[in-house]
């Protein structure tokens, strides 16, 4: 876990850095380009990765997700103390990492002034059917045939990308980038099952305090997105819903997200997010949904517009 120091050029805006939190079995190395690409625009980031996972794979994965959340707020307070990286934090998060953030701001809700969800699902809004679609079993399934040693041939990490990426441009290099993640930070399987248990078992029980805004992609063969409608539908939040990405909605338009990010920032934000975010459209009055109007180029179809650079999955 490590923050990037950005200066703000505008002083009111908040001095604690985006936490960032990804999915199962997934760590801070997988957000790629994302990372850099949203300090630039948004300040400061602090990816931190879950018990488990990345710099923390000897730990064991918790079986509940509220005990996810009292490993990121120790971390936090390890790596931040009560300086100016103190909260409320700006979350965004994803997947299981979504469940994290949505149960730490309603167990905490002082310490969280934002949360951007992005491809999550959670009980009571959606079925186990939709929140893990069953037509990707086969392909999990035969990964987790895979998933001990360390993959030489990439067959888990190949399959992953399957599932969760639609950009395939950045192919050979995503997965050269994950086998070195999966050697240096191996996840066990059992850890892997423990996460897969907290995420299928969490509940939200209440509506979070905080701005939300909810990101997902209508292409994401892992998760159903109306998973992502029902919670904004539920919470009364703004949701924005990608046209082709997959499930790594951060790897497969980075710019398109980011842009969506700071469209939705309140006014005390600089400027230039505001000049450079794309326009929407409300497509789903009833549901504030939202389309936007000008996600990048499909590069399934048309891979010289694809964005810049590999990122990461769940």
């Amino acid at each position: 876990m490590s923050a990037h120091s950005n200066p703000d050029p505008n002083p009111n805006a908040n001095p604690s850095p985006w936490i960032l939190l990804r999915g199962l079995t997934r760590e801070s190395r997988h957000w790629g380009a994302f990372a850099s690409l949203l300090e630039a625009r948004c300040g400061a980031v602090l990816p931190v990765d879950l018990p488990g996972n990345g710099t923390r794979h000897h730990a064991i994965s918790p079986l509940e997700v509220s005990e996810y959340v009292d490993a990121v707020r120790r971390e936090l307070q390890r790596a931040l103390g009560q300086g100016d990286g103190a909260p409320p934090y700006r979350v965004l998060a994803m997947s299981l990492g979504g469940m994290v953030a949505t149960a730490w701001a309603l167990r905490y809700p002082a310490e969280i002034a934002r949360l951007v969800l992005v491809n999550t699902s959670m009980r009571p809004f959606s079925r186990f059917d939709e929140r893990l679609r069953p037509a990707a079993w086969p392909a999990l399934l035969h990964a987790a045939q895979h998933w001990r040693g360390r993959d030489r041939i990439g067959v888990a990490e190949t399959r992953i990308h399957a599932a969760t990426c639609a950009r395939r441009d950045t192919l050979a290099a995503d997965l050269d980038t994950w086998r070195a993640i999966r050697a240096s930070a191996p996840v066990s399987r059992a850890n892997a099952l423990r996460q897969l248990w907290a995420a299928a078992r969490f509940s939200a029980h209440g509506v979070p305090r905080c701005e939300v805004l909810v990101a997902s992609s209508r292409a994401d063969r892992l998760v159903n997105p109306v998973c992502s409608a029902r919670l904004a539908q539920a919470w009364d939040a703004r949701h924005l819903e990608h046209p082709w990405a997959g499930h790594d909605l951060p790897h497969d338009d980075p710019h398109w997200l980011i842009d969506a990010i700071c469209a939705s920032e309140p006014a005390s934000e600089p400027a230039s997010a505001a000049t450079d975010a794309p326009a929407h459209v409300d497509t789903h009055a009833d549901t504030r949904t939202d389309a936007a109007a000008d996600p990048q180029p499909d590069p399934r179809t048309d891979p010289a517009a694809a964005p810049d650079g590999p990122a990461s999955p769940a």
